[in-house]
């Protein structure tokens, strides 16, 4: 293994029984690409696909620690909520976008649903992505008049199949999930749940490639 490889992805390959990274496809531009560099590539991105889990895991550990002003910091504001929608007794799909729905807070500081929409876009249903997509915006039903901001901007979505959904989801398990006393479930209850999720892809372009 090359000795550029960072510490880190040398240990997620040694952890995806990916031995030989030595093997490269030999075009230099794609145009010049032949079906065995192409299966060469795919080979190696079904491997480093089976670490996905745990590499979203490893970026939601980023908000440990990050308050940002809040009562509780954004990681426990996450495991909060979905804690919540778990004991409220949603799907286990359901409960992983409630971990995850603040997840592109580190990179996404303008639009943080956007990011975590993306992430779990090829692994949940047209309505929980959804959802996720737009809880900034149904979330400010909550403090967007405090800022001199519209509260109301979610009306523009009222008549959406999804629009109830998303402001419950608000209401229920996003803004009253920043209490420091309460009995919140560690990340070690969710990691099953999220490497269950993040198995199976429904949605995405690449899926028969990986699948062949």
């Amino acid at each position: 293994m090359s000795s550029c490889i960072s510490p880190a992805l040398a240990l997620l390959f040694k952890k995806l029984k990916v031995t030989d990274m030595s093997e490269k496809a030999t075009f230099k531009s794609m145009t010049e690409g032949s079906a065995e560099d192409w299966a060469l590539i795919a080979g190696h991105a079904k491997d480093f696909n089976k670490g996905l889990a745990d590499r979203v895991l490893a970026h939601l550990k980023l908000l440990d620690g990050d308050f940002g002003g809040f009562p509780i910091d954004r990681l426990h504001h996450s495991l909060q909520s979905a804690t919540l929608a778990h004991r409220d007794g949603e799907d286990e799909e359901y409960v992983v976008c409630a971990l995850l729905h603040d997840i592109g807070d580190t990179l996404g500081s303008y639009n943080h649903p956007d990011i975590a929409a993306a992430i779990l876009k090829p692994f949940v249903s047209e309505a929980n992505h959804w959802m996720v997509q737009h809880h900034g915006i149904f979330q400010g039903y909550y403090f967007f008049h405090h800022l001199g901001m519209d509260r109301d901007l979610r009306d523009q979505f009222k008549d959406h199949p999804h629009f109830e959904r998303t402001a419950r989801f608000c209401e229920r398990h996003d803004q009253n999930a920043f209490d420091p006393d309460y009995d919140t479930m560690p990340l070690e209850a969710f990691e099953p749940m999220v490497q269950r999720l993040f198995a199976k892809p429904r949605n995405s372009i690449y899926l028969k490639a990986m699948d062949g």
